[in-house]
């Protein structure tokens, strides 16, 4: 897995986990699902900027996420 890939699986993971935890705060019971996701995010988004030579620019990361999506899609 590159680390383009990583990086967009990173965060989309994160933002996936915001309702989660949301929801479990709000019903009064443990984040555990979100707390999950979110390790699982750090992981990822960790590996990424771990591999990428030079790491990620912020300006960069939407044309990253951008292209990975198309290289899956095609």
């Amino acid at each position: 897995m590159g680390p383009d890939l990583c990086l967009t699986l990173g965060i989309l993971l994160g933002l996936i986990s915001v309702p989660s935890l949301v929801s479990a705060f709000s019903d009064s019971r443990p984040p555990r699902a979100a707390v999950i996701l979110m390790v699982a995010a750090a992981a990822l988004i960790t590996t990424a900027l771990n591999r990428k030579p030079g790491g990620y620019r912020i300006e960069q990361i939407p044309d990253v996420i951008l292209e990975t999506i198309g290289a899956v899609l095609t």
